[in-house]
């Protein structure tokens, strides 16, 4: 079965399950410190249901990590990496001018 979810989001659920794993917690233990039931954790971990932000980030105080570790947005140094297909980012100026000519 295909997936709907970009190269990036998938990479989200890997590193979501392996800070699971290195913390040496099973699914069960983080349910409960989420206050939900096991399943809410293996539907997370497998793409089943879609994570939001609140829940990222309440994912990365259990793990002990940052929610970029997790989303994996930066590189050594502290480079930006673009989120997948987006286009460049234009700057406000650039933005307000557009088609204005």
């Amino acid at each position: 079965m295909a997936t709907v979810y970009s190269t990036a989001y998938r990479r989200l659920l890997e590193r979501l399950r392996a800070a699971r794993r290195e913390k040496g917690l099973t699914q069960v233990q983080v349910a409960r410190a989420f206050g939900r039931p096991q399943s809410f954790i293996a539907k997370c971990e497998a793409g089943e249901r879609r994570i939001d932000a609140v829940e990222l980030a309440r994912f990365a105080e259990i793990y002990g990590c940052s929610m970029e570790d997790l989303v994996g947005g930066r590189v050594a140094g502290g480079a930006q990496i673009a989120a997948e297909g987006s286009a460049p980012s234009r700057s406000p100026r650039q933005r307000r001018s557009r088609g204005r000519r």
